[in-house]
């Protein structure tokens, strides 16, 4: 089977055998073409069409050809729709012809989203190659594991040997570090092949700060009527945003067919400003959901610190009318705050964070319209009334909470092994679906740093900004307790940062991956068949003490989930079993301890009655 998405710029290949250039320039009056298979040839001239628009038609390239874009002054170019850049951002773009892959599976229509069980990773520092080889080799050990999805970070192409992949800025090209654009369909098929689905992280907010070249012939990409966290804002508003609109559009829908992903994730959302009456996100999901098959599950996620719960409506069918869920930073919030005592930056939004892990368990967001401190004293969020708790994503530990820390720990080397157990065992089990992040299965020691690879006064200025980023926490007041962060660039950070798999057997490392494939194992079993269909979660929760839990869903199919815990140091009295068999406990002394009317230190006790 055959895939291609067809895209109004970029190369393409033709069915003749030709090659059809097209470039969007408006600030251009010319525009040639340099062909690397052509010895000493001068550059060919593009026509200009309207609106900004360049094309020329070739016989004299085909598939493997290298070629960049010459503006008026010399300056040589890539294709902001490359498909491939095999010598980096700076490079020649590569002709593809994506008919080449002979796909096998086209059976594959993905997976209910009430079964998603998603696994993060970053495709650098997964496996000791790096490379999208190297996570096919993993795929067996994951299928074990007893996750349903594989979530990519960020592939599209970013300058140096290493990143995290959000400062990319060709964003049709997956980048030539990690293999080429066949190894990563093949890694798809692969996924497939075990009945998993795969999920790729796309950054629709920014371009990165080295490499990006629509500057020099495309300004109108770019508005000063808005900023974001890296600089003026993707035009998606203005004079001339129609393309601006489309190359991401075009770019949504290229990776679910042309490399069959099964959903997207869209990266920090609230950074994307769009004063038009049709919001950028809401006209990329309806085209997104018209280009793809009906029979098809297509499963689009969004980070969103705004917790804007109108693009999580639901409609016949309980089918998602845009997006169909969102990480859910609350919930890991509140866990993180009970678990590790800590209380800075946005931690302080979560002062009693018992009543807001309840909330997320039975309500989705903790917050839907209340103040927040840390965002100025500001309302956040919206109601999430009429929404499935599968709206929410749940998570202990992912890129982010990790890897935005000065020093990248795991929550594992942060908190008692009791308490991260206790977090885990809930989040596991609870309706909304859960995220793991890489090598947290088996409470990997290896840190997740922030890094990247750029050059000179670019990296100082990377480096001095991420370590002043730490100035208002109270641990890196001290300007030489800053000098102690790593730095971005330097190899050896990256390095750091790679999964060591030899450990994996070991204790406690074995002992920790056992408990996920456990709890896992139960979750497939015992709570998800309750969650299909179930689009109207009905429950409560109580807090009892300044440490004590209970929640209770009724399920559309007259299943009822309970769940009791003392998530805290001490002993808790104040408990009354629940009315339902137990399908978990933390351990023996839990159960005891119940019967007792007390709970241990760190017990969780899940109840199901079908």
């Amino acid at each position: 089977m055959k895939r291609r998405h067809e895209m109004p710029f970029g190369a393409e290949r033709r069915d003749d055998g030709s090659v059809r250039f097209r470039l969007w320039a408006p600030s251009a009056r010319e525009i040639k073409l340099k062909l690397h298979n052509a010895g000493g040839q001068a550059p060919l001239r593009l026509h200009r069409l309207d609106d900004g628009w360049f094309e020329l038609a070739t016989d004299g390239a085909g598939v493997g050809t290298g070629y960049q874009f010459v503006l008026e002054n010399g300056l040589h170019v890539p294709d902001p729709a490359s498909r491939f850049q095999p010598d980096d951002v700076n490079g020649p773009s590569q002709i593809i012809d994506p008919q080449a892959f002979d796909w096998q599976d086209q059976s594959w229509c993905g997976r209910p989203w009430e079964e998603a069980v998603i696994y993060e990773l970053h495709v650098g520092t997964f496996t000791p190659e790096g490379t999208f080889a190297g996570v096919r080799e993993r795929l067996d050990y994951l299928a074990e594991l007893g996750v349903t999805a594989i979530e990519l970070m960020p592939v599209a192409d970013f300058p140096g040997l290493r990143n995290w992949g959000y400062d990319g800025v060709l964003p049709f090209a997956p980048d030539s570090t990690y293999g080429t654009p066949e190894e990563l369909k093949e890694l798809v098929q692969a996924v497939h092949a075990r009945g998993l689905m795969i999920f790729l992280d796309v950054v629709y907010n920014h371009f990165g700060p080295e490499g990006n070249y629509l500057h020099s012939y495309a300004p109108q990409f770019f508005t000063d009527r808005h900023n974001t966290p890296w600089g003026q804002a993707i035009n998606f508003d203005g004079a001339e945003s129609r393309t601006v609109r489309d190359f991401f559009i075009h770019n949504a829908i290229y990776w679910l067919n042309e490399y069959h992903f099964d959903g997207l994730r869209l990266d920090a959302v609230h950074a994307i400003v769009d004063d038009s009456e049709h919001h950028i996100l809401a006209e990329l999901a309806e085209k997104v959901r018209m280009a793809c098959p009906d029979d098809r599950y297509i499963h689009l996620i969004l980070e969103n610190d705004s917790n804007q719960a109108r693009y999580l409506r639901r409609g016949v069918r309980c089918r998602p009318q845009a997006y169909t869920a969102q990480w859910n930073d609350d919930i890991h919030h509140a866990a993180h705050v009970l678990v590790t005592g800590e209380r800075e930056g946005y931690y302080c939004d979560y002062s009693d964070p018992i009543a807001h892990l309840g909330r997320c368990l039975i309500h989705g967001f903790a917050y839907q319209g209340e103040i927040s401190l840390h965002r100025g004293n500001q309302p956040r969020g919206e109601p999430t009334e009429g929404l499935p708790l599968t709206a929410f994503v749940s998570f202990l530990q992912n890129h982010d909470q990790v890897g935005n820390r000065a020093f990248g720990e795991r929550i594992t080397s942060l908190a008692d092994t009791a308490a991260v157990r206790a977090a885990a065992a809930i989040l596991l089990l609870a309706p909304s679906p859960p995220l793991l992040f890489m090598g947290e299965e088996f409470a990997a020691e290896s840190p997740f740093l922030y890094f990247c690879d750029f050059k000179g006064d670019l990296a100082t200025a990377v480096r001095d900004g991420r370590r002043g980023e730490f100035a208002h926490f109270a641990a890196f007041s001290n300007p030489a307790a800053r000098e102690r962060i790593p730095d971005p660039n330097a190899a050896a950070t990256f390095e750091r940062s790679a999964l060591d798999w030899e450990t994996i057997g070991q204790p406690p490392h074995q002992e920790w991956m056992m408990f996920y494939r456990r709890l896992l194992k139960l979750r497939r079993e015992a709570v998800e068949p309750h969650l299909s269909g179930a689009c109207r979660i009905g429950g409560k929760y109580n807090v009892r003490g300044d440490r004590g839990l209970t929640a209770l869903w009724h399920f559309p199919d007259h299943a009822e989930l309970a769940l009791i815990a003392n998530l805290g140091p001490e002993l808790l009295p104040g408990f009354e079993p629940a009315s339902a068999p137990l399908i978990y406990a933390t351990n023996k002394s839990s159960i005891a301890g119940l019967g007792e009317g007390t709970l241990p230190p760190w017990s969780v006790l899940w109840f199901l009655k079908t």
